[in-house]
């Protein structure tokens, strides 16, 4: 038995979040979108972190990057902190890549400045 592709996006209608239906935001209507252009890794990712603060669970983020290391690091980093990775979003543009997530409801705390890090656990 083999291990689930955790970087393709979930097309089960009864996937993690439950079943789709016409309040469910799908990956096509971001709640909020990103731009990475010009950015590496980790300061996409920190921009990234930091943009989707305030964000509910469920909400559907696009980023938009000229990385060309985003289609391993988005999927490795949203299978670290938990967010569902969407995969690539079509767009007309040629420019730049779009990729989307979709927040989870209690995500790894990563590291303030090495988001490939997960956060000390806090000591009482």
């Amino acid at each position: 038995m083999t291990a689930p592709d955790r970087t393709a996006p979930t097309t089960d209608p009864n996937g993690p979040n439950g079943p789709t239906g016409p309040n469910t935001p799908d990956a096509t209507t971001p709640d909020l979108t990103v731009d990475g252009t010009g950015l590496l890794c980790v300061q996409l990712l920190l921009r990234l972190r930091a943009r989707i603060a305030h964000l509910p669970a469920g909400a559907v983020v696009h980023i938009h990057t000229t990385d060309p290391a985003a289609p391993l690091d988005l999927p490795a980093w949203c299978h670290l902190t938990g967010h569902e990775y969407l995969g690539r979003i079509p767009h007309e543009a040629t420019d730049h890549e779009v990729y989307g997530l979709r927040l989870t409801s209690a995500p790894v705390v990563t590291r303030p400045d090495r988001p490939w890090h997960p956060a000390p656990a806090p000591t009482d």
